[in-house]
């Protein structure tokens, strides 16, 4: 027997129905609101604490713990029925708030490493339970909600998305100015808000009250984060003296730490770039440079011209001593010093977080970089990189990214956004657009004994000439590695230019690498070519060469493309925008082969972590949905009558299935076109809960009978299939417009889709309470199951087969869900 919470004689009748529902509808969106900025808030904690493979776990957990509290709430119905919805609201959100509290302090003092040993799949485990349980008491509360109010069942759904939404428009300004672990202490300030909005007795009022007060007392005292902060991240204790400076932002965790007498910006507690402490002008004195007059301590017995220049990402500085440069991700200044000291008069530096840019190099260490970021020949922009170049009207010399990658999750967090734009073909051929007839992108990444990341640079590389004309590319190309690769990897810089290699650049090089014995050569215009070699062609056994086996894969892919993407261990060929995750380049047949086989616990092991762990999760996912949401509700529903078709709760889970599918691909789609995953989370997110709200809110009063789900249905699987072949389109020729036109096109695009997406589920739960069937809880939590396997396939459908057949796969799933609607065979009964 359903309850509703206007007709329970546990409620106190002082107030009148409209009231009463007016109070639900607020108190459902703050809770929506709390649970969505704690999910989206614990994406960018566990990129840090953890690695940011993991941040993918935050949407499993989440889901999962809805899930779980809508199964509570189906198997002990009647021992919940004991008090009516406000009551529970407000022990519910009680309890919610001080657990989240505790959740983020589990959170900061696990030292979880990335080593696979029990005692720490132990510990992630226990990580794994302890974030559940917030969103366990949402799932519980939102579930009991749902099925106690039928007939409200459209607005308070829509309350429901309508917080979501707007815990999507306020995560980005509160990781911004609280940091990430205020930010989820803001989530337990709005669940006791949420308290306080349910409560009718004087006691559970009072106790909301204090509970947002002390809330609110501790953001303010940790604003500086010296009272709540990481404690230990990837396994290593943080708070320790040799961090000097730490703040939070939506795109990352930046600090500062003295190691010796250098500093270095520190990402995430992981990737880290060195501060330039050295003037230009000076950088090649040996033994103590001149003093400064600021008091800062000078360096001594250390030439920074010697180190700087026997890098491999030098060789562009070597060619282009006084190019144009345009640097994607300078970080502490490395590239840009470079290219200052060597004599380029016009360096354009393109950095992302503005922490980096503006709080650092050109804040509190603006001295001790010697004011890199200010001279006039620098222009720095706080920017996405490859948005910046698109925009731009000049043409470079030199474009160059040096170890430019994600290891940090942003705070749209996970495999949906782990991977950015910047690699992909119709990248290069952006890049290639804007270089002057004879200059050349420089690209540097990290390789291991077997390249790899290195190899598909040149993939992409081959496939954007082809559309300048160059279909023989082997002259094109010049590979160099620091030093021999091993394990642990060694930075590989891939040249590749409009036109050929002239004979004198390579010389140029070839002279370079001779004066610096550590630089190694990989590839050289002509070795792709067979027959006897002119004479820049090194002959076995110069040392300028490297090892025979990390050079033949390059020689073999310039020489035989097709033939090395099928038979080389790694994934090397060509990704797109359409699948932009260049970083994956494990093959799927071969991934626990590759994973275990040699690469110990060095740098080849995190590379490797990231598809591992996604097969991890998805496997996690399926006994987790077994264990917590399908086994229970089975065995509780064994020995009872049921009072309709199994079908139709996989209609439920047909809907769950579409929606996530969908709303991961778009988000990705619109990576590119915004600027920036952040910038795509909120507002794709955003947009889509809140245009799904008003479906829902509309979906009764359009939708008198369930047999009317089937046209927005068809309508939903239709807009997929268009948006297949418009989305590339329309953001590819739109993605010069200003920022809010973007956001607006944004809406043009997503509000009609998410409007009809905002229908189907309200209507089935409303349905199944029209018919007395009592699995309404069991609906939600089918739904939520569904949200979590199809939130892991969504990215393994991606990764192998692109974003067009998610989305495709997205549009099946409702056309399942409109074959389903049959089992629903009565029709909704019309409110008046």
């Amino acid at each position: 027997m359903n309850v509703s919470t206007l007709d329970s004689p546990l409620q106190a009748g002082t107030q009148s129905p409209a009231i009463n529902r007016n109070r639900t509808m607020v108190a459902i969106a703050l809770v929506s609101f709390a649970s969505l900025l704690l999910e989206l808030a614990l994406t960018r904690l566990f990129s840090v604490v953890l690695f940011y493979h993991f941040a993918f776990l935050a949407i499993s957990v989440a889901l999962l713990g809805l899930g779980a509290g809508g199964v509570f709430a189906h198997i002990e119905r009647d021992w919940l029925s004991k008090w009516n919805s406000r009551q529970l609201g407000v022990r519910i959100c009680i309890a919610n708030a001080v657990l989240t509290l505790l959740v983020l302090e589990d959170i900061l003092h696990l030292p979880i490493s990335m080593d696979l040993t029990l005692a720490n799949f132990g510990r992630l485990t226990v990580l794994y339970l302890a974030a559940a349980i917030p969103f366990f008491f949402t799932g519980l509360l939102f579930s009991i909600v749902f099925a106690r109010e039928a007939k409200g069942i459209g607005s308070i759904y829509a309350s429901d998305l309508l917080g979501g939404a707007l815990a999507c428009m306020a995560v980005v300004p509160l990781l911004n100015t609280i940091g990430g672990p205020n930010a989820i202490v803001c989530s337990s300030l709005m669940m006791a808000i949420a308290a306080a909005v349910w409560a009718e007795e004087k006691r559970g009022r009072t106790i909301s009250i204090c509970l947002t007060v002390a809330f609110a007392l501790l953001i303010a005292a940790n604003h500086s984060g010296k009272l709540i902060d990481i404690v230990y991240a990837k396994g290593i204790r943080r708070d320790q003296p040799w961090m000097l400076f730490a703040k939070w932002n939506a795109i990352s965790r930046v600090e500062v730490d003295k190691v010796g007498e250098s500093k270095y910006i520190v990402i995430d507690a992981d990737a880290s770039t060195a501060i330039m402490n050295v003037d230009p002008k000076n950088w090649d004195v040996n033994g103590e440079l001149r003093p400064k007059d600021n008091g800062n301590p000078p360096t001594l017995g250390y030439n920074w011209k010697k180190d700087l220049m026997s890098a491999a990402p030098a060789v562009a500085n070597v060619l282009r001593p006084h190019g144009k440069f345009a640097i994607i991700g300078p970080g502490g200044g490395v590239d840009v010093l470079r290219a200052v000291a060597n004599g380029s008069k016009d360096v354009t530096g393109i950095e992302i977080n503005p922490i980096i840019a503006d709080t650092i190099m050109r804040g509190n260490h603006a001295d001790y970089s010697y004011h890199l970021y200010e001279r006039p020949e620098v222009h720095m922009n706080v920017a996405d990189g490859r948005s910046w170049i698109r925009n731009s009207k000049d043409q470079y010399d030199v474009i160059q990214m040096t170890l430019v990658d994600t290891w940090a999750s942003t705070a749209a967090g996970a495999f949906a956004l782990s991977e950015n734009n910047l690699y992909t073909v119709e990248a290069f051929e952006e890049y290639f657009q804007h270089l002057k007839p004879d200059g050349f992108i420089a690209i540097t990444r990290w390789e291991f004994k077997e390249p790899r990341e290195a190899l598909r640079v040149v993939s992409q590389g081959m496939e954007a000439l082809k559309k300048f004309g160059v279909t023989d590319s082997g002259k094109n190309f010049l590979v160099v590695s620091d030093g021999e690769l091993d394990v642990d990897g060694r930075p590989v810089l891939v040249l590749a230019k409009k036109t050929p290699f002239t004979d004198e650049e390579v010389n140029r090089v070839l002279t370079h690498l001779s004066d610096n014995k550590n630089l190694k050569v990989l590839y050289l215009p002509w070795m792709a070519y067979t027959g006897p070699g002119p004479s820049l062609y090194l002959r076995y056994g110069d040392s300028r060469l490297g090892v025979w086996s990390a050079m033949m894969p390059f020689r073999s892919l310039i020489a035989h493309p097709a033939d090395s993407w099928k038979s080389y261990p790694y994934n090397i060929a060509p990704v797109y925008d359409k699948n932009p995750f260049f970083f994956f380049t494990l093959k799927t047949s071969n991934v626990m082969k590759q994973v275990f086989a040699g690469t110990g616990r060095g740098m080849d092991w995190k590379v490797n972590l990231g598809i591992t762990v996604l097969f991890m999760v998805f496997g996690i996912s399926i006994v987790a949905v077994l264990a917590f949401l399908i086994l229970p509700l089975a065995l509780h529903n064994r020995s009872k009558h049921r009072p309709g078709p199994s079908s139709r709760l996989f209609y439920f889970i047909a809907v769950g299935v579409g929606f996530i599918l969908v709303e991961i691909a778009l988000i990705q789609r619109f990576v590119l076109f915004l600027g920036h995953p952040t910038y795509a989370l909120t507002v794709v997110v955003f947009l889509m809960l809140l245009s799904s709200g008003a479906g829902s809110f509309v979906s009764r009063s359009w939708l008198k009978r369930t047999s009317s789900v089937r046209v927005p249905l068809l309508a939903i699987a239709a807009a997929i299939v268009a948006y297949v072949f418009v989305l590339p389109v329309a953001l590819s020729s739109l993605i010069g417009a200003a920022f809010a036109l973007k956001v607006a096109i944004s809406a043009a695009l997503i509000v009609p889709l998410g409007f009809a997406m905002g229908m189907p589920f309200p209507t089935g739960l409303r349905a199944l309470s029209e018919l007395d069937d009592n699995r309404v809880e069991w609906a939600w939590a089918m739904n939520a199951a569904a949200s979590v396997l199809g939130s892991v396939s969504a990215m393994i459908i991606a990764i192998h087969f692109g974003l067009n057949v998610t989305l495709v796969c997205g549009a099946i799933a409702y056309l399942l869900a409109m074959l389903l609607v049959g089992s629903f065979r009565q029709q909704l009964a019309s409110s008046t």
